[in-house]
């Protein structure tokens, strides 16, 4: 499978996710840009602490006053806002029950959407649930600066199950109704206003060689937010369950899903598709209809998958996990479209479906227009700067050629013998070759003269002698 992406898929819609990881830190990912961006952490809350990891999450993402909440596993349920990561409030499952959080952690976070009236924008409705079974439901005010939280009411609490542990637990989208399950617990419905169970599954039977299968439930989705009778688990042992309360208690579908373990299960809004991870970092898509294999979605992980989130907008979904990337696939393609490295373990994200990006990206314009005239002025200034010597130089020819122009004829007989004398030097030595050359003839020519001259006389002194004899 591919690693790397291609360029014809680089990019993502603008997005904003919020990642958990081991060491309690919540890191802010956003693609900015009204088409494709590349996803970029923006913002870090948070130090970092090994006790204080995020073990669930849950967003309210409504345009005024968003909400997050985060459960730690030291025990404190914290309200945040996802915007500015401001502190809300805070306060911990573990009152005087006696239990600490390292064998009976929270495993089941949901902060509700739902408002009963205006004044309820300061205020907000947790589901919490721990390993053992022990479910509150709590509303809480809290002031505009900072202060004490206050709650409305006692919180309601009840028993999910008598054995076992409870390592699942959704809420659906009308908020009515929840689903626990998990360890040696088998799935089961409950009502939040009157706190009653109203169905509990019934454990599959054995199989053709007489084995039976332990419950054991790792992850859980309702199908749709208005029908909450129907629902998928994945299982320890790499099930895919499809329930239907109205029908039976057993199964309506199961198939397996490779060798290992179930991990992270989203719904797609169409209904009727799901997203399936597991613990040997594979994704693929089903029919849950069927139980048809759509497709596994291409750009393997390296490690555990953790969480599972379909954008609710945006045609991508979003996966983490052990391998500390988040990872954004296109749903239609199944290609892999972007990868975040976020340096520790990852347990969980969400999406936050009121980011646009456009605000993001129209002050992007203004920094980019900003710098463009920046660079322009520093390019000015560095041509300027360029130029200057240049005209220095034109600026002494003219102040020579000036000078020469208004000198005297004193000045220009002098500037005359300063340009010959360089002529004269260099034609001083030819001539001083030249007239060695003529000087040695001349010298030739006055010996042979004398020679003539002395052979002339003595001839005449000859011609007279004998004259006289």
């Amino acid at each position: 499978m591919p690693r790397v992406i291609p360029p014809e898929n680089l990019g993502c819609p603008p997005i904003r996710a919020l990642t958990f990881d081991s060491l309690g830190l919540i890191k802010v990912t956003e693609a900015r840009g009204k088409e494709r961006g590349t996803p970029t952490v923006v913002n870090t809350w948070g130090e970092m602490n090994a006790s204080r990891t995020v073990l669930a999450a849950s967003i309210d993402d409504r345009l005024r006053n968003p909400l997050l909440a985060v459960a730690r596993k030291d025990g404190n349920v914290e309200v945040l806002n996802p915007c500015n990561g401001d502190l809300h409030f805070s306060y911990s499952v573990f009152g005087d029950d006696g239990c600490s959080p390292e064998d009976n952690e929270i495993s089941a976070l949901h902060l509700f959407r739902k408002k009963i009236d205006d004044q309820a924008e300061r205020s907000s409705t947790l589901l919490t649930c721990t390993k053992k079974g022990d479910v509150s439901l709590r509303s809480v005010k809290f002031p505009d600066a900072h202060g004490d939280s206050t709650d409305d009411a006692s919180p309601k609490t009840w028993k999910a199950c008598g054995s076992g542990e409870i390592l699942v637990g959704k809420v659906d989208g009308s908020e009515n109704f929840s689903l626990f399950g998990g360890k040696r617990v088998e799935a089961n419905i409950w009502d939040l206003e009157q706190c009653t169970k109203i169905w509990s599954a019934k454990s599959p039977p054995k199989d053709n060689l007489g084995i039976f299968t332990p419950t054991w439930f790792t992850s859980a989705t309702f199908l749709s937010n208005d029908d909450h009778r129907k629902f998928v688990t994945g299982t320890k042992s790499h099930q895919v369950r499809l329930y239907d309360i109205s029908t039976q208690r057993r199964p309506v579908l199961s198939f397996d899903f490779r060798e290992t373990a179930i991990t992270a299960i989203a719904e797609d809004p169409d209904g009727h598709t799901i997203y399936v991870g597991n613990a040997s970092a594979d994704l693929a898509s089903f029919d849950i209809r069927t139980g048809k294999l759509l497709g596994s979605f291409l750009g393997k992980c390296s490690g555990s998958i953790r969480s599972v989130v379909r954008h609710p907008q945006h045609q991508v979904i979003a996966s983490c996990g052990l391998d500390r990337y988040l990872r954004v696939f296109d749903v239609k393609t199944r290609h892999l479209i972007s990868a975040v490295f976020l340096k520790q373990h990852l347990t969980g994200l969400v999406f936050d479906s009121g980011f646009s990006g456009e605000e993001t990206a129209e002050a992007n314009t203004v920094v980019e227009a900003a710098t463009e005239e920046k660079m322009t002025i520093m390019d000015q200034e560095d041509d300027e700067t360029e130029e200057a010597p240049v005209k220095r130089k034109k600026s002494k020819k003219e102040k020579r050629s000036r000078e020469i122009v208004f000198e005297g004829e004193d000045d220009e007989e002098n500037e005359d013998e300063i340009e010959k004398a360089p002529v004269k030097t260099k034609k001083s030595k030819k001539e001083k070759r030249s007239r060695e050359k003529v000087v040695s003839e001349g010298e030739e020519k006055d010996e042979l003269r004398s020679k003539k001259t002395r052979e002339h006389k003595k001839k005449t002194k000859k011609v007279k002698h004998n004259q006289e004899d």
